[in-house]
């Protein structure tokens, strides 16, 4: 796609009939019963930072109330971490205020920083190792008991005339298969089985010139570099020696020097190691997320953005003489796609006034971070926030709980919010909260055979939770 919107859209109601192209024709599959390959209590689907924290706080919780945990984790690629591997993210916003899961992960990835000898970069923020984050997440599923499915796409669902979701249908290397569950937890990101499901979704915002159509923030493509110094190129990412934004400003600077202008505006450069660092300077507009052709166009192209960029810094020698691409991601990253209908909706006015909710299972410290979703907005970088300024907010347990489908919950960016909500709460530390949340709701549910919407999550599972982190005496 050419142009800055996707198509004529419609922005509140978005269904799977949208991930198509208008075909002209149709092919009459031959109908044939599906295998039922397994019965789950609780099937997580998407192995990313929600799905992960869903199916340990799901199995733990089990485990904590004296059932054998029996969950079942599914997952598109090879590894678990979504976006922190697939798509090499790196880098950790809006942790620092989290309990359980993602507290246990902070502590092993720097312990085992700590063991290879290696001082954190900084003194604030959470970059890792993605092959680190690689070993470290299955196996503490695995330890959890926590069932792991990999190479497996969620294709389908079936609700029940009494609108309960009852069964989930992957597609991977053993066919087509139905996993049965009692819970369902969608992790996907993208809300793909919310929208399987038959929920009512929104995506984007209308664009303001042309109220048929819809925007939506870039995808972007993020890489690992090597042969850089840390010392020597320290005026192109060092947090905590320069203001936000001087290193972008002379990162991009040395990439127009060198004849590349990086599509976004505020290119950036992660330090992991001494000699390794992640680099996310490339917005890919007006593309769909929910839109196969789409995202594989805006990867292809992306992937040679990357390069080009790179290329244009070892031109200018110096710092830059060396520097080389070990790998760029096997995912583009995506940032938004649709949001599902909850019993709640998050908003910019819960942002705006600091919101608590008794059955908060999330506070968010981040604030609105809309990346453009035009080139010719705020030079391709970060627009401007609708309002003078935000407070730290909680997300609600009903805004995971599916308003139309029973036995549904959503938990990372695919949560029901508005557009400038979502772009908050939608980085991965605030993911991992509320994948955790989730799965203990989920157990807590199951064990008390209580309806998802009517669970008292503040006054039942959030104790529960404090005492599986040990915050609270049992």
């Amino acid at each position: 796609m050419s142009t800055d919107c996707l198509p004529a859209l419609n922005a509140v109601v978005y269904t799977l009939s949208m991930n198509t192209l208008n075909p002209s024709s149709y092919l009459n599959e031959i109908a044939k019963p599906t295998p039922i390959a397994e019965e789950a209590d609780i099937v997580v689907c998407g192995g990313g930072p929600a799905g992960v924290a869903a199916a340990l706080g799901a199995a733990r919780m089990q485990a904590q109330l004296g059932q054998k945990p029996n969950v079942r984790l599914l997952e598109v690629h090879g590894q678990l971490g979504g976006v922190w591997t697939t798509g090499l993210l790196s880098w950790i916003i809006d942790a620092g205020n989290k309990h359980g899961v993602m507290s246990e992960l902070l502590e092993k990835i720097n312990a085992k920083r700590t063991q290879m000898g290696e001082e954190p970069p900084v003194k604030t923020g959470c970059p890792y190792d993605v092959e680190q984050m690689k070993l470290l997440l299955e196996q503490i599923c695995v330890k959890a008991g926590v069932k792991v499915l990999l190479h497996s796409r969620v294709v389908g669902a079936h609700v029940d005339e009494a609108k309960k979701l009852t069964h989930v249908i992957v597609e991977n290397k053993s066919g087509r298969q139905a996993i049965a569950g009692k819970v369902f937890i969608d992790c996907t990101g993208d809300g793909d089985l919310a929208a399987q499901a038959g929920c009512t979704c929104e995506y984007g915002r209308p664009d303001p010139d042309d109220p048929t159509k819809i925007q939506a923030q870039p995808f972007s493509m993020l890489c690992l570099l090597t042969g850089l110094e840390r010392d020597l190129t320290k005026p192109y990412h060092d947090r905590e020696l320069y203001d936000w934004g001087t290193p972008k400003q002379n990162l991009r600077a040395a990439m127009l020097a060198g004849g590349a202008d990086p599509s976004y505006g505020k290119p950036t450069l992660f330090e992991i190691y001494p000699d390794l660092f992640t680099m996310m300077a490339n917005h890919e507009y007006g593309f769909s997320g929910l839109n196969a052709q789409d995202i594989s166009d805006a990867t292809i192209q992306s992937r040679k953005e990357v390069h080009d960029m790179v290329a244009a810094l070892r031109k200018q020698g110096g710092c830059w003489s060396k520097i080389r691409i070990v790998a760029t991601a096997s995912q583009i990253g995506v940032r938004e796609s649709r949001r599902p209908l909850g019993v709640y909706t998050v908003s910019l006015d819960d942002m705006v006034e600091g919101a608590r909710f008794e059955d908060a299972v999330c506070r968010c410290t981040f604030g609105i971070d809309v990346h453009a979703t035009r080139k010719t907005n705020a030079g391709g970088g970060i627009e401007d926030k609708p309002v003078g300024k935000t407070q730290p907010y909680d997300i609600p347990y009903r805004a995971l709980v599916s308003a139309e489908v029973d036995g549904l919950l959503f938990a990372g960016r695919c949560i029901s919010g508005d557009f400038f909500a979502h772009s908050s709460y939608r980085v991965t530390g605030n993911s991992v909260a509320l994948g955790e949340g989730a799965g203990a709701a989920a157990a807590v549910a199951i064990k008390q055979q209580t309806k998802l919407s009517e669970l008292a999550y503040g006054k039942v599972v959030y104790p529960e939770l404090e005492k599986m982190w040990g915050l609270k005496q049992v």
